[in-house]
């Protein structure tokens, strides 16, 4: 499918959701904290979102089934791709190499002597009966051949993997986030049982779309849309600079009830907070916020997940929705999405967040980090010098210091 043709079919079925929920971009965008202006270019094909994450949300939020999700998805990659360079292809022919020496000629046999006349054979004596053979031990077939119904050689694999999840699950010391970077792949002595539910991460959000602090060393190149706002944060080495916005969107596997219990929050890693000046997103932006909001001051020595209100600004006047704390219950039909706002002003904390779940019986633990895996990063920027970004004369221009980092 050409590049053109397949971003228009990917904006094109974005397009017929929207229009099938029949809310405007704004108040589509306050639900999946992105903008307007964002939303309408997803819809008009103008750009592809990094993440298919917050394209399946508009998914799940106007209704859109599991085929429907599944289209969706192909569309979005092939959309995708068209953004990426082509990786070369290897030379068809190898390159010339010197020509092979002939093999010499083999030297010819001497010939035979003439046999002579046999001699007459002495009187044949009985021959001795052969000694017998000693019996040979069956050859051991090694254990990982004898597991019913799977193979030596795939199971040689497996166990292969199970050392590198070994290794990894070393330095993060938890089995169960091994359980979600390599789903199948753990050992079967597992110290948690498989999570019944699955989740998705966003850690670059800006409050409302549009708001958001960076700490970077050098001054970097003007700020990106809301939705890029990853992978430009990863090029310069950006952290967040007072608060990072995190939003995990859990769902069961199955039919059956999941209930989350409690949501922690665990501070592996605290440093003075980073001397790098901040920059400001935008000038900021007023807006509402969404429902299952937490608060978290990472400052605190044990840091908790704290519900607050929410506001649905779906409607024409909108609605307050009143703090709601766990438990919450799941599945594969009734997602849920937590949004948790943590703080910072006085460390440069690395930090997890773990979700404790029960389940027919079952109970255990999931970590989430970022979208690589790797704790979330957040930095307090008090007193550090603050940037906004003119798009006039196009370039960042200082402002006034800042009080946490907005």
């Amino acid at each position: 499918m050409p590049k053109d043709a397949a971003v228009e079919e990917f904006a094109r079925l974005v397009r017929a959701l929207k229009a099938r929920d029949g809310r405007s971009y704004e108040a589509l965008g306050r639900r999946l904290s992105v903008s307007a202006s964002t939303l309408h270019r997803y819809c008009s094909g103008a750009t592809v979102p990094e993440e298919f994450a917050v394209v399946d949300r508009l998914a799940l939020l106007c209704g859109a089934g599991e085929e429907e999700r599944r289209a969706l998805e192909v569309a979005w990659s092939r959309a995708d791709r068209t953004r990426r360079p082509p990786v070369p292809e290897p030379d068809a022919e190898p390159a010339p190499g010197p020509e092979p020496k002939p093999a010499p000629e083999p030297e010819p046999e001497p010939a035979a002597a003439p046999e002579s006349d046999p001699a007459p054979e002495p009187a044949s004596e009985p021959a001795p009966e052969p000694a017998p053979e000693p019996e040979l031990e069956p050859e051991l077939e090694p254990v990982h051949a004898r597991v019913p119904g799977l193979p030596s050689e795939r199971r040689r694999r497996r166990w292969g993997w199970v050392g590198v999840v070994g290794g990894a699950l070393a330095v993060v010391g938890t089995v169960t986030l091994g359980a979600v970077l390599l789903p199948g792949k753990t050992p079967e002595r597992a110290a948690e049982p498989p999570a019944p539910l699955t989740w998705t991460v966003a850690s670059h959000l800006w409050k409302n779309g549009c708001g958001h602090t960076y700490l970077v060393e050098r001054t970097p190149p003007p700020p990106p849309e809301a939705a890029d706002a990853r992978s430009w944060a990863a090029a310069r080495g950006a952290v967040h600079g007072g608060e990072t916005l995190v939003r995990v969107s859990v769902q069961g596997k199955g039919a059956a009830a999941v209930v989350l219990q409690a949501l922690h929050v665990r501070v592996v890693e605290r440093g003075a907070p980073l001397p790098w000046a901040a920059y400001r997103m935008d000038d900021g932006c007023g807006g509402a916020v969404t429902p299952r909001l937490f608060e978290v001051d990472l400052d605190r020595p044990r840091p908790v997940a704290r519900a607050l209100d929410g506001y649905d600004a779906s409607g024409e006047e909108g609605r307050t929705l009143p703090a709601v704390s766990f438990p919450y219950a799941v599945s594969a039909a009734e997602p849920e999405e937590l949004l948790v706002s943590a703080g910072a002003a006085g460390c440069d904390c690395r930090w997890y967040l773990e979700l404790e779940w029960s389940s027919e019986g079952r109970r255990g633990t999931v970590r989430i980090g970022d979208e690589d895996g790797a704790p979330f990063r957040t930095s307090g920027a008090k007193g550090r010098p603050v940037y906004g970004y003119d798009s006039v004369g196009r370039a960042w221009i200082t402002g006034e210091e800042s009080g946490q980092g907005g």
